[in-house]
């Protein structure tokens, strides 16, 4: 695919055809780097994205529980200091 490079003010942008827009799911943010005579533009992968259904995952396969089995769910700490409002 070739496109051209356009003078926006005092820089330069490119035109994406908007179905490469939506095939690489490239909204808001972007990430930009140079490799070696190209630019490599791809989505900004957000913190914890998907996280909720990988806990759902967990949740039904039982593979939710605490590592380590001496630990209690609820501490001294959890007993005597926490507050609730």
């Amino acid at each position: 695919m070739r496109t051209s490079v356009i003078r926006i003010g005092n820089s330069f942008g490119i035109r994406i055809p908007m179905p490469v827009i939506k095939e690489c799911h490239l909204e808001g943010e972007i990430e930009m780097t140079v490799k070696k005579r190209g630019i490599h533009i791809h989505a900004v992968r957000k913190p914890r994205e998907n996280w909720d259904a990988s806990f759902r995952k967990m949740a039904k396969a039982g593979d939710d529980v605490l590592l380590d089995k001496t630990a209690s769910p609820v501490s001294k700490w959890d007993k005597e200091e926490w507050q609730w409002k």
